[in-house]
C-alpha cells in the first residue's frame, strides 16, 4: 500500500463547500427506507462515515416527486413532509459528526420492476424504451417533462433549505437523464431528441438550469455521468473528445460545478492515444473540477463484487499518480467505505494493515 496519500487529505474549497479533504463517499443504493422514509438507522449509517473522516458524503439515490420515479418502495424519497423530516435529521446528525453531505437527486426513468411491486403509474422515459428495441414504459409528454424538471428544482430547493452542503443530480447508468442522452432510448423527434448527443442533452441542460435557479449561484451542483449503462456495460455516449466536449460544455454552462465521472475501473483510459480517464477528460474539456470513481481501494470491480465476488484491499499508487498529475480534484470511494466506515481515517493514519475487504454480505445491513 502506498504511503504517499497526504495530498488526498488537503482541504478543498468550491463556492460554499469547504471540504477538509478530497475523499467523497460515492452514492450507493441501500433500500433501507420503508415507504421512502429514511429513519435513524440511515442517519447513523451516514454519521459514522462523517466520523470516519469522509470529506463529503453523497447520499444514496433519493427520488424526486414523480409517480414512477422509483422501482423500489424502500428507496428514500426527497419529497413529502415525512421523508424530508427524515432527511433533516440525517443532515443534522452528519453535521454533528463533523461531516458534509449532498443528496443525490434521482429519477430512475424506465427500469425493470422490483419483484411484485409496481409504482402507481407506468414507468416514464424519453420514448418508452428501457433498452435498445425493448419497450418498458411510456414516452413522456411535454407536460411530463416540465413537471419532472420542476420536481428536480423543488428537491434542490428543499436540499438547500434543510441545510445540505451541496447536491448531486444523477445523470448516469441508464436512468432517466441518461436515457435522454442515449440514442437507443431516446427516439424523440422534438427538441428533447436528436441525432447527436449534444442535441439529446437539451433535457439535462434545461433541468440543470432550473436546479441552478432554485439554489442560487453559490450552492454547488454536482452531476454524475457515465458512458456505460446497466443496460449495456460497453456503451459509449461520446466516442471522441470532440463529442464529449459538445456534450459536457453545455451542461457546465447550465450550472454544473463538478462532474462526477463514473467508471467501473478508474484506471482505464477513456479514449485512445491518452491515459486520461473520464474524470481527466471532463476536467480538461470543461475546466470544471471533477470526481473520479471506480474500484478505488479494492481489487475487482463493483458489479462483480455485488454479484458475489469478494474484493481485497488494493494499493493507491496509480490513483495517487493521476491525482498528483492533476487529472481530477476529488476521489469517490464506494465499496471500501460501505464495508468500513473508518476507511478514510485508516488511510490518513497509515493503518493500511487494518483495511478490510468487501463481500456482498455488507449489503445486508447498514453498518
Amino acid at each position: 500500500m502506498t504511503m504517499n496519500v497526504h495530498p488526498l487529505f488537503q482541504p478543498y474549497q468550491l463556492k460554499s463547500l469547504a471540504m477538509k479533504n478530497r475523499i467523497v463517499m460515492a452514492p450507493m443504493t441501500r433500500s433501507f427506507s420503508p415507504a421512502g422514509v429514511p429513519g435513524p438507522n440511515v442517519a447513523n449509517y451516514y454519521a459514522r462515515r462523517a466520523e470516519g473522516e469522509v470529506g463529503l458524503i453523497i447520499s444514496e439515490g433519493t427520488v424526486v416527486n414523480r409517480p414512477a420515479s422509483s422501482n423500489d418502495p424502500d428507496i428514500p424519497h426527497f419529497h413529502g413532509e415525512t421523508a424530508l423530516h427524515g432527511w433533516k435529521f440525517i443532515i443534522d446528525e452528519v453535521h454533528a459528526a463533523g461531516g458534509l453531505m449532498a443528496p443525490q437527486l434521482w429519477h430512475e426513468g424506465i427500469v425493470a420492476p422490483k419483484a411484485s411491486w409496481l409504482p402507481p403509474s407506468p414507468f416514464e422515459g424519453p420514448s418508452g424504451f428501457v433498452a435498445p428495441g425493448k419497450i418498458g414504459g411510456v414516452a413522456m409528454t411535454l407536460e411530463d417533462i416540465a413537471a419532472t424538471i420542476q420536481a428536480f428544482a423543488q428537491a434542490a430547493a428543499d436540499a438547500k433549505r434543510l441545510g445540505f452542503d451541496a447536491l448531486e443530480i444523477h445523470g448516469a447508468h441508464g436512468y432517466l437523464i441518461d436515457q435522454f442522452f442515449w440514442h437507443p432510448t431516446n427516439q424523440r423527434t422534438d427538441a428533447y431528441g436528436g441525432a447527436t448527443l449534444a442535441a439529446r442533452s437539451h433535457f439535462a441542460a434545461e433541468l440543470i438550469a432550473a436546479v441552478r435557479d432554485a439554489v442560487g449561484p453559490d450552492f454547488p451542483i454536482i452531476l454524475r455521468l457515465s458512458q456505460w449503462k446497466l443496460q449495456d456495460f460497453s456503451a459509449k455516449l461520446a466516442a471522441t473528445p470532440r463529442e464529449m466536449e459538445a456534450w459536457l460544455k453545455p451542461l457546465a454552462s447550465a450550472g454544473v460545478d463538478i462532474f462526477h465521472c463514473s467508471q467501473r475501473r478508474f484506471w482505464e483510459p477513456e479514449f485512445a492515444d491518452s491515459d486520461l480517464n473520464f474524470a481527466g477528460w471532463a476536467k480538461k474539456l470543461t475546466g470544471k473540477p471533477s470526481i473520479t470513481v471506480g474500484s478505488i481501494g479494492l481489487s475487482g470491480e463493483f458489479l462483480a463484487a455485488f454479484q458475489g465476488e469478494a474484493s481485497t484491499p488494493s494499493n493507491l499508487d496509480e490513483l495517487m499518480r493521476r491525482f498528483d498529475r492533476g487529472d481530477f480534484d476529488l476521489v469517490a470511494v464506494g465499496r471500501a467505505l460501505l464495508a468500513d466506515a473508518n476507511w478514510a481515517h485508516k488511510i490518513d493514519a497509515g493503518h493500511f494493515a487494518e483495511l478490510v475487504g468487501f463481500d456482498k454480505t455488507a449489503l445486508a445491513t447498514l453498518s
